[in-house]
């Protein structure tokens, strides 16, 4: 009951049923997290849309500007000049027909794949092993493109993937507990941004519903929405 004791002390002095106004809420969270490793700090939104409809089944990326405290591993499938442009930039893995190889005998050791248009004959065929892992290029996300340089550095420069779950739910880590108060809160700031940006066309209402923020092992704390520039729902 080690975890359970540690979650009730660190759920001290929180009421759950209050909005916390964003920089608050930051030093609430920050200050409990204290696990032995350093903790994600985590936002999730609750949106106003359907996402059995594509148009609302909202998913895309955003550059935080502190970063996500995480090094991610990077592979690209390329060939040629390309492909020395992805290794010059940064990434851990490059090939084509040689990774492909790797990738369905199971060796899936990166955590964004980034291809060049002309790989994805070879790519499309490894959607059954990298789709259900949320690692399928998708030109949407700017994973399939030319400018591997430009996706790898973007990627190794804090970049985060955002999806839309089940319920409306969009949830993603933007930041580490050891980040200063001040760069998880222009974090949140960003993503939050960026989600707002994106609101489909036809939203009647409040399009964000509500907003917490938590750390890896420790409670929710609501966000006020007018403390990130949003209408309170």
């Amino acid at each position: 009951m080690a975890s359970g004791k540690r979650y009730k002390k660190a759920s001290e002095g929180i009421d759950r049923e209050a909005y916390y106004k964003l920089d608050d809420a930051v030093k609430l969270v920050k200050s409990r997290a204290k696990a032995k490793f350093d903790e994600t700090i985590e936002v999730a939104l609750n949106l106003n849309i359907d996402p059995r409809k594509s148009e609302q089944n909202l998913r895309g990326t955003v550059m935080l500007p502190n970063g996500t405290g995480k090094t991610l591993r990077v592979a690209v499938f390329a060939k040629g000049p390309r492909a020395e442009e992805a290794k010059g930039a940064g990434a851990d893995i490059v090939g084509a027909e040689d990774l492909a190889e790797k990738v369905q005998a199971g060796q899936i050791e990166f955590d964004r794949c980034i291809a060049t248009p002309d790989m994805m004959g070879i790519v499309g065929r490894l959607g059954k092993v990298l789709g259900p892992r949320g690692l399928m290029p998708n030109p949407k996300l700017g994973t399939v493109t030319p400018n591997v340089a430009e996706a790898v550095k973007a990627a190794k420069g804090g970049q985060v993937e955002y999806r839309t779950e089940k319920a409306g739910i969009i949830h993603a880590g933007v930041g580490k507990a050891s980040f200063t108060e001040q760069a998880i809160a222009d974090n949140v700031r960003a993503f939050v941004g960026a989600i707002t940006r994106s609101r489909p066309t036809g939203i009647k209402g409040a399009f964000i519903k509500k907003v917490s923020l938590s750390s890896t092992m420790g409670p929710g704390v609501k966000l006020e929405l007018t403390s990130l520039g949003q209408q309170q729902a």
